[in-house]
């Protein structure tokens, strides 16, 4: 018989802690900001008391300096609990350029939120002044800085598409009239997505981050934590669904049996958390190579495939194991299913990974 090796989970504490918090944050707080269409500003507050936002920011900046693990055990388990975690958890990933290439001054600034790529900034003297759009942005209404990927240089004066981008930290506050723009877009689901419009908006030339030009190589760190935690959130909705679907089927009962018996309901499920345990793996997977110092870009994009297919069969499932309650408000899973159907879409989609494998990790020519 094989021997199974014991598993102590590194952060067990922590995921106890926000499972405590999230407690306070039921069901029916959740689904009167989706009717609202509101921001979760007490919940949103509640992490940032808990220091939670802050879990992959040094201590000698004011955060806890925890690795991306434990990050992601944190954004898992809001998840898994029933709540959100799409409203804040740019704050957790987007600092890591700041703090990898921005001044001393800048890396203060902790709690930055959105990222922006269609854009142009022009030097002129001691400041840029930027023009474009960037649709889809989320909490641009809730948020005081933004770090924004800009275009410094034209494209047809670059070898390569990345090259001739800029980081910038933009303060929303003195900026949002005189030439920032934010528009509310509404959705079918509550996350509060913005387009964002800057109309020669002036930005100070020492609130570019690192050197002019490298703005892409700053932020690929950072876009493979993003895909970690999200591919974490989806692991959280996988085990929210499976827990809600599961215990619907030990209870529910038709013809004098509960309807688990039944193998068209087994099955789903089971494939489901298959899925799921996929997934897990391969976070753990890009969290380890993450924190070692290496580049994790095949493991952060493969995890977040795996998880939104995960997340979204596991939503299927349950709302299938429900049947007509699952279309029900009070149930909550109609909610989460809209909420969990986006990782198929953003932050990336899953077209866009299957063509990074192809080209980057299979050796198959670009595709077009």
């Amino acid at each position: 018989m094989e021997t199974q090796v014991p598993f102590t989970d590194p952060h067990a504490e922590i995921r106890e802690e926000v499972r405590k918090l999230c407690s306070h944050f039921p069901g029916e707080y959740w689904r009167k900001l989706d009717r609202e269409r509101a921001y979760p500003t007490e919940f949103v507050r509640a992490l940032t008391e808990g220091g939670y936002l802050g879990a992959l920011i040094p201590e000698e900046y004011g955060g806890a300096g925890l690795p991306l693990s434990a990050a992601a055990a944190i954004l898992e388990t809001v998840h898994a609990e029933g709540c959100n975690g799409a409203a804040c958890h740019a704050q957790m990933y987007i600092m890591g350029t700041i703090l990898r290439h921005g001044t001393d001054e800048q890396k203060k600034t902790s709690g930055t939120d959105t990222t922006s790529l269609r854009t142009f900034a022009k030097k002129e003297g001691d400041h840029y002044v930027v023009n474009g759009q960037k649709v889809w942005t989320s909490r641009a209404e809730h948020s005081d800085l933004m770090l924004l990927l800009a275009r410094t240089t034209p494209r047809d004066q670059i070898a390569k598409r990345t090259d001739g981008l800029s980081t910038f930290i933009v303060d929303m506050r003195e900026a949002l009239g005189k030439g920032l723009t934010i528009r509310p877009i509404r959705t079918m689901m509550n996350h509060n997505s913005t387009e964002v419009f800057f109309d020669n908006m002036i930005v100070p030339a020492e609130n570019l981050v690192g050197i002019e030009g490298r703005g892409f190589r700053y932020i690929l760190d950072g876009m493979n934590a993003e895909r970690l935690l999200i591919a974490a959130e989806c692991i959280g909705d996988s085990k929210w669904f499976l827990k809600k679907a599961t215990d619907y089927a030990r209870e529910r009962k038709v013809f004098g049996r509960p309807i688990g018996q039944n193998q068209g309901i087994q099955f789903p499920l089971a494939r489901a958390y298959s899925q799921m345990r996929a997934a897990e793996l391969m976070v753990q997977a890009g969290c380890a190579k993450f924190e070692a110092g290496q580049t994790p870009g095949e493991d952060a994009n493969m995890a977040k495939l795996l998880g939104a297919d995960a997340a979204w069969a596991a939503a299927e499932a349950c709302l299938q194991t429900h049947g007509g309650f699952g279309f029900a408000e009070e149930y909550d899973i109609e909610r989460k299913y809209r909420e969990t159907r986006l990782y198929q879409v953003a932050p990336i989609s899953t077209n866009l990974i299957l063509s990074y494998i192809a080209e980057h990790v299979l050796g198959l020519p670009r595709s077009y």
